[in-house]
């Protein structure tokens, strides 16, 4: 097999998403340096306007053209590159394609998906030729799902290191966070909501909190599940659901089994938004519950959800702007307790939006972390999440380069 002449490819690198993360790599890496990467999609004459908006140092960025309908283009792609990080969703209705491709061709691959039904039956359907070839693939590499699995996985280093054994359960609140939708986010939203109303087998499956790990992997335990205005006494605040909990809990329990049910085959784990205290904080957690609800009820109905793309939500490719992002933020807070009743607890803060601006750091440093630190020896071909492959390794990259802090509360 001849060597490929890049490191790393961005497909649909003119998406919303897409463009943030080139600019990223472009200026964290230049075209010059330890990565040997190249932009990729569908259209010349937006991979060329691309090029010139990062200015003329950018003139050595070769691009590819790629079509996620075109199976040739793809398996081309794929063997010009050891990893393929793609931004082109929803991945449900435009994904299969390019996975496909990287496990026939042995291609590393990451993406930023949070589709829980289409990651599992990419897992179904790929894994074991994934396995053959070689091919590492690891969904989830935004915002869903890095801050949560690798909190997860930060809060139960520490938890060994300092309190002798891992923690048994682990919750997850959202204390603050900034940021905006782009129409690629709504519109997979959108689509789960829309599978999942004909669908009964899917609602069953989506209410699974192990829907993604290997069979045999289960808890007698029960695993909460805010779907509605709770109190958390261990805070004194009120929670109400939080959107990205579907894919996250999924994510972070596969985590626990693809390290062995390091964190205990009793595990529990759930996540939620903090609303405030006392009777505001009270009536904010309904308030928001009911945008929530109505949302998705109105998602999975014909005719109001033509009238929530045609004059409500924005369209993909349309997102917040670099400012909005850059004056984004989040600050997640993660209580965990040991078999003992010990507890622990620790913050992971992102320094842009979620979304958008740290998605893309997220996205970019995932990519190079499989290109540059993970050997195959150690990590061989097959369906992986972030915490399982990437480890300290991702830990270290996350702090240096794309603005998180992890660390322990006192």
């Amino acid at each position: 097999m001849t060597e490929q002449p890049y490191d790393v490819v961005v497909f649909g690198a003119t998406s919303f998403v897409g463009q943030i993360l080139t600019r990223y790599l472009f200026e964290t890496f230049g075209t010059k340096g330890q990565m040997k990467w190249a932009i990729a999609g569908r259209s010349e004459h937006k991979l060329v306007n691309l090029k010139t908006d990062l200015g003329p140092d950018a003139a050595e960025l070769n691009f590819i053209l790629a079509d996620a309908e075109d199976e040739f283009s793809l398996k081309a792609m794929c063997q010009s590159t050891r990893v393929v990080i793609s931004t082109v969703g929803p991945y449900a209705l435009f994904g299969e394609p390019l996975v496909k491709a990287c496990v026939e061709s042995g291609t590393d691959y990451c993406d930023l998906t949070g589709e829980v039904q289409w990651i599992r039956k990419m897992i179904q359907t790929y894994e074991v030729q994934a396995k053959e070839s070689g091919a590492r693939i690891v969904h989830c590499c935004g915002f869903d799902s890095i801050p949560s699995d690798m909190g997860v996985f930060f809060l139960q280093q520490q938890a060994r290191q300092t309190l002798g054994g891992p923690c048994i359960e682990i919750k997850m609140r959202v204390k603050a966070a900034k940021g905006e939708f782009s129409g690629g986010t709504v519109a997979s939203l959108m689509n789960v909501a829309k599978e999942a109303a004909s669908d009964p087998a899917l609602r069953k499956e989506l209410a699974n909190p192990f829907s993604l790990c290997p069979p045999g992997h289960r808890s007698t335990r029960r695993q909460p599940n805010v779907k509605s205005a709770e109190y958390d006494a261990d805070l004194n605040v009120w929670l109400a659901p939080f959107v990205m909990s579907a894919i996250n809990t999924r994510i972070v329990h596969r985590s626990n089994a693809m390290q062995g049910a390091a964190y205990g085959k009793e595990f529990q784990y759930d996540e939620a938004m903090i609303a405030g205290r006392g009777l505001k904080g009270r009536l904010a957690a309904y308030g928001i519950t009911a945008a929530m609800g109505g949302f998705l009820v109105a998602s999975a109905i014909k005719p109001s959800r033509w009238a929530l793309e045609r004059f409500v939500v924005p369209k993909p490719g349309e997102g917040p702007s670099r400012k909005s992002q850059e004056e984004g933020y989040y600050d997640l807070r993660f209580v965990g307790k040991t078999a003992d009743g010990k507890t622990i607890r620790a913050k992971v803060v992102g320094d842009q939006d979620p979304g958008y601006g740290s998605t893309g750091k997220m996205l970019g440093q995932a990519g190079a972390c499989l290109a540059f630190d993970i050997a195959k020896t150690n990590k061989p071909g097959g369906f992986w999440t972030p915490a399982s492959i990437f480890e300290d390794k991702l830990l270290s990259r996350l702090r240096t380069y794309a603005g998180l802090t992890f660390e322990l509360i006192e």
